[in-house]
This record gives C-alpha cells, structure tokens and sequence, in this order.
C-alpha cells in the first residue's frame, strides 16, 4: 500500500530539497525517489507550476557539452516552504496522536 501524497506536501518536499541546493531536473528526480515514489513525468508539472508561482527560478548550465537547467528556491518559496513544514508539524501531530494513543484500560 501506497499513501498519496498531496500536492501541497509534494511543492513542499521539492522545495526542500531546492533549499538546500540547486538542483537540476533528473537530480532533483534521483533524491526525492529516496524518499518517496515519484516519476519524472510527475515532477516536472510540480517544477513549472512552482515556477509559475514565483516560488523557484531556472538557469542554464552546460554540462559536458550539453545545456542543464537548473532550479534555484527564490525567496517567496523559502516563505511557502516555511508555512508547509508549519502544517506538516501540525498534521504530523494531529496524526501522531491518533497512531501512539494508548488504549483506556490498557
């Protein structure tokens, strides 16, 4: 069994990952597939769309003769990301508090 990951934690994870370091697409791709299962067909969407929210930015690196691009957490995303570890913690919590409760009587 598989558990969904939504699309909120999922722009947080990359975000992340890119407030660490830059990455380019297929790196980014290897270290998130560390954590959960994602296919680059998936991620990509998730980079244009945080890209067309200002919350990450692209450059061009070559590399070996051939261009990469690069993806770099812009300031708005450090803010977004700050609020989605907010909510993770808080879920976390709320979830956390169901999975350890002790049963009465136990």
């Amino acid at each position: 069994m598989k558990i969904q990951v939504s699309s909120d934690l999922l722009d947080g994870l990359v975000l992340a990952l890119l407030d660490k370091q830059d990455y380019y697409g297929y790196s980014l791709t290897q270290d998130m597939q560390r954590a959960i299962s994602i296919s680059e067909s998936t991620l990509y969407p998730v980079l244009r769309r945080l890209k067309n929210n200002g919350l990450l930015e692209t450059y061009d690196q070559s590399y070996q003769g051939r261009n990469r691009r690069y993806y770099r957490i812009t300031n708005s995303g450090e803010e977004y990301l700050g609020r989605v570890k907010k909510m993770w913690s808080d879920y976390k919590v709320s979830l956390d508090s169901i999975f350890e409760k002790n049963r009465e009587g136990e």
